[in-house]
C-alpha cells in the first residue's frame, strides 16, 4: 500500500487521504515514495563535460568556475533524495571571486593551499544546494 506523510506533523496517511487525520493539514498530492535516484543521461553528461572543457581551455582556465557550475548544476538538478529533488543555486560569478582568492593563496603558499581548495570548493557547492520542494 502506498503511503504519504503529512508535511506538517509527520503522520502517515493513506494514498487516498486528502487531509491529515492528525492535524487537518491538506495532504500532499500524489504518493511520496521516498525513493532516491538520478535521472540524468550519459549523453548529457558527456556533452556538458566537453562543453565545459572546451570553454575552460579556450579561456585558459578563466572560465573554469562557469564550467564547474554548469556540470555540477546539471548533476544536482537531476538528483532526487528520498522523493525530493535537489536544486543547485550557485553562480559562476560568486565562484569566480573565490577562485581568484584560492589561486592567489596557492601562489603565495607555493601550492600548499591547493590541498584545501578541493574542500573549499565542496563547501561552496553544498552551501549552494537545496531541495527544490521544501517541506
Amino acid at each position: 500500500m502506498i503511503m504519504k506523510t503529512c508535511t506538517k506533523c509527520g503522520a502517515q496517511l493513506s494514498a487516498n487521504d486528502t487531509f491529515c487525520t492528525g492535524c487537518g493539514t491538506a495532504a500532499p498530492l500524489g504518493p511520496q515514495t521516498g525513493e532516491s535516484f538520478f535521472d540524468g543521461k550519459l549523453s548529457q553528461l558527456i556533452g556538458w563535460s566537453i562543453l565545459g572543457g572546451i570553454v575552460t581551455a579556450i579561456t585558459l582556465g578563466i572560465c573554469y568556475p562557469w564550467a564547474v557550475c554548469m556540470v555540477y548544476g546539471w548533476k544536482i538538478n537531476h538528483t532526487v533524495i528520498e522523493g525530493r529533488r535537489l536544486q543547485f543555486h550557485g553562480r559562476a560569478v560568486s565562484l569566480f571571486g573565490q577562485w581568484v582568492k584560492w589561486l592567489l593563496l596557492c601562489i603565495i603558499t607555493i601550492g600548499i593551499y591547493g590541498f584545501w581548495v578541493g574542500i573549499s570548493l565542496e563547501k561552496w557547492k553544498v552551501k549552494n544546494t537545496t531541495f527544490a520542494n521544501p517541506i
